[in-house]
């Protein structure tokens, strides 16, 4: 199953302008930008044919050219990363079986997260689409309550069927939950959404003719933009094997991660 991972990024960001060049500290004192780190991550992946970064910005082509990545420059008027991903292979006439959307703010995704996804549609031949979820710890569920509560829009949760099919995503945290009613305080009934995708080249191409749906325009979630269309979302439960996950949301994301990091 070919296999070409993506990576879109842009510059433009309205929480986060410049966020791909964003430089975080690594343990051994070195500092590498937001960009490289998820390129490094792709590259991890078992099972992948080529890593190319998508943008439109020279500055992010040219850091992604300075640590050896292939880059294919995209129309500014991508409105999300899946549009990207769809104009960088249509663009680049790039062909596969298979597609990674790896979003360009993720430094801290497991190269298993991938692999796991490639997994689900290489046995599951009529899922089209397909995200990974992560049940919170309560150091995540923490996150996501600190956000909420000083107005941040932080990470994205998913709530979906028995079957694994997504009924929603959102930048709020679903479900509610009463917390005295918990009877493990660490059995938290929350999923977070790990911002990558995997399509068949066909549900790519039909993303780009459907217009922007009214979810996906208040919420700013791509992802919605299937499930208004009617198009199943496979959620692939991921181990995080002990490692915390956490997006670069905001400017605040940058101490936490580098945190994590150096752990």
């Amino acid at each position: 199953m070919k296999t070409i991972i993506i990576i879109p990024a842009r510059y433009a960001s309205t929480r986060y302008p410049g966020k791909p060049l964003a430089m975080l500290r690594l343990p051994d004192g070195q500092n590498k930008s937001l960009i490289q780190l998820s390129y490094e991550t792709a590259c991890k992946a078992n099972g992948i044919d080529s890593v190319y970064v998508a943008t439109d910005d020279t500055r992010i082509q040219s850091a992604a050219h300075a640590f050896g990545a292939q880059v294919i420059m995209t129309s500014s008027d991508c409105s999300n990363g899946t549009a990207r991903c769809a104009d960088a292979m249509m663009r680049a006439k790039l062909e596969a079986d298979l597609f990674i959307n790896l979003q360009g703010d993720a430094p801290l995704t497991p190269e298993w997260f991938v692999e796991d996804l490639m997994d689900e549609m290489r046995q599951n031949k009529i899922v089209q689409m397909a995200t990974p979820v992560l049940k919170v710890d309560p150091h995540t569920y923490g996150h996501f309550k600190d956000d909420r509560s000083h107005g941040r829009v932080g990470g994205t949760t998913a709530v979906f069927d028995k079957f694994g099919h997504a009924l929603y995503f959102s930048k709020e945290v679903l479900p509610f939950i009463n917390e005295e009613n918990l009877l493990d305080p660490k059995d938290i009934p929350v999923y977070h959404h790990v911002g990558i995708y995997a399509y068949r080249p066909e549900a790519l191409r039909a993303y780009t003719n459907w217009p922007e749906g009214p979810l996906e325009k208040l919420e700013g979630l791509e992802q919605l933009r299937f499930l208004e269309n009617g198009q199943k979302v496979k959620c692939v439960e991921v181990d995080g094997k002990g490692r915390v996950f956490w997006e670069l949301n905001n400017p605040e994301d940058v101490k936490r991660i580098e945190q994590v990091l150096g752990n």
